[in-house]
């Protein structure tokens, strides 16, 4: 049985914790005040699931996500997440992050800083421009003509296997917009993020992707 590691308990983290379940992952999550904050959730999520310390549920896991917001200041993981695919949800927000200079000047994206911050792991942007609530509302089996699609960037081509196989089983096509460089082209504010509440064909978001226009920030 494959397990992964969520570390980050919001809404993000959660609705993929019950995703994951659901095509029967085990789920060990984490979250920033401790395990026994956690016990209303993992009555929810079942016998699948076990709460814990990051540290932890990095060291438990086949593979990782981390969904909570960057910060250069983060003390992650690093060796227990080493060698790890780590799926990496986070949307940079300035209003909520603050500003980050190399992000607003556009040398560098966040998912970039986040593969700094881990670099012994495999970091993938993923599940960044799909609301969490609409996670399984939008999920279609494969072929289904109305099937929406969802954008994975990495360094590293096992890493976008890993996440291509993952969106399959929740129901989505993948666009492959790597390296992770050029995954500011599905940020907020671009073309593709538009869609974000309704979901967009595999088609549809090559297009958008390709639209995107990259400025800096003021």
């Amino acid at each position: 049985m494959t397990t992964i590691g969520i570390i980050g308990a919001g809404e993000v983290g959660s609705q993929l914790a019950r995703a994951a379940i659901a095509e029967g992952y085990d789920v060990v999550i984490a979250n920033s005040r401790g395990p026994e904050t956690l016990r209303a959730l993992i009555a929810e999520l079942g016998p699948s699931a076990r709460a814990a310390y990051a540290a932890d549920a990095a060291a438990a896991a086949d593979f990782a996500i981390l969904a909570y917001p960057y910060k250069p200041s983060d003390t992650l993981p690093v060796e227990e997440l080493a060698g790890k695919v780590v799926l990496d949800t986070n949307n940079y927000m300035v209003w909520r992050d603050g500003h980050h200079p190399d992000i607003d000047s556009g040398r560098k994206t966040e998912h970039e800083l986040r593969q700094e911050q881990l670099p012994t792991s495999k970091i993938a942007k993923a599940f960044t421009h799909v609301q969490a609530p609409s996670l399984f509302r939008l999920a279609r089996p494969a072929g289904a003509p109305d099937r929406r699609a969802m954008v994975v960037s990495s360094d590293h081509p096992e890493a976008v296997a890993l996440v291509t196989r993952f969106y399959d089983q929740l129901g989505y096509d993948t666009v492959d917009n790597s390296p992770l460089s050029e995954a500011w082209r599905s940020t907020p504010g671009t073309p593709m993020w538009r869609h974000h509440v309704h979901g967009q064909s595999r088609q549809q978001l090559i297009d958008n992707l390709r639209r995107a226009q990259r400025t800096a920030r003021p």
